[in-house]
């Protein structure tokens, strides 16, 4: 039986799917690069994901896939797991406009449905472990990833979701506490989700305790001037001065690897 958030957000991108792909699709279907976050920060002066040419991967909570195609014209092997149908057809005509072809589930997040060390790669920007919960979530990756394989994801920061509060635009002032963060629901009329985040020693804590090492966590920053489909121009000069989103890069402990401490 799925969980209250789980029905809540999948009724959400079942509804607002199309609104979200026309809304973003300049900045979604962008083919020729691959970018991360709100703000498109492309790959390749990140390196979060480096050399992905044959490797097995699935995009954790892919939308409409986009991100999974980009990868998989650099080589891999790639599968999108997703929650929503509609979100999933969207990618059937995204993978036909970029002329790939990328294999998708619909399932649930929090229940992976492949078999235990069946991936190289494990990655979503702003995908799964933004809706659904990380304590849930972290365990499953584990499960699924190799051992030496890599878990990197973009989402929101604390520091934005305590400046935001429930759904707001960041402002300069905290709206909501930062220890106890877990699951906020978001009810703006055409936003009606259940979100997730931690604090940054839950985090580690909850790495370590499934056998991940951390490798880095990149607080992203706009240049000056970006713009986003995403985020008004309004929220810039913020994002200029604080972490809005972040990519924590996480690696399984290897078989022949001390564990970690």
């Amino acid at each position: 039986m799925s969980s209250r958030h789980v029905r809540r957000n999948r009724e959400h991108w079942e509804r607002e799917s199309p609104a979200y792909q026309e809304r973003n699709r300049e900045q979604l279907n962008r083919f020729d690069r691959l970018g991360w976050g709100v703000w498109d920060i492309p790959e390749d002066e990140l390196d979060v994901l480096g050399d992905v040419a044959g490797l097995d991967v699935l995009e954790y909570g892919c939308g409409a896939c986009q991100s999974g195609i980009r990868v998989a014209m650099r080589g891999a092997r790639v599968v999108g797991l997703d929650v929503s149908a509609t979100q999933l057809r969207a990618g059937l005509v995204a993978m036909e406009a970029a002329g790939v072809r990328v294999s998708v589930v619909q399932a649930d997040g929090e229940r992976i449905p492949f078999r235990d060390e069946s991936f190289d790669l494990v990655f979503c920007d702003h995908g799964a472990m933004s809706f659904a919960d990380p304590r849930v979530c972290v365990p499953e990756v584990a499960r699924v990833l190799r051992p030496g394989g890599l878990f990197a994801f973009a989402m929101l920061t604390p520091w934005a979701w305590v400046a935001s509060g429930e759904g707001d635009a960041v402002g300069w002032e905290f709206r909501m506490p930062y220890f106890g963060l877990h699951a906020i629901d978001i009810d703006d009329p055409s936003w009606r989700t259940t979100e997730f985040q931690l604090t940054y020693g839950d985090w580690i804590r909850l790495f370590r305790a499934n056998g991940f090492v951390v490798e880095d966590l990149l607080e992203l920053r706009p240049r000056p001037g970006a713009v986003s489909t995403y985020v008004g121009p309004e929220e810039l000069p913020w994002a200029l001065d604080y972490p809005y989103d972040h990519i924590w890069k996480v690696r399984k402990v290897g078989a022949d690897a001390p564990p970690a401490r």
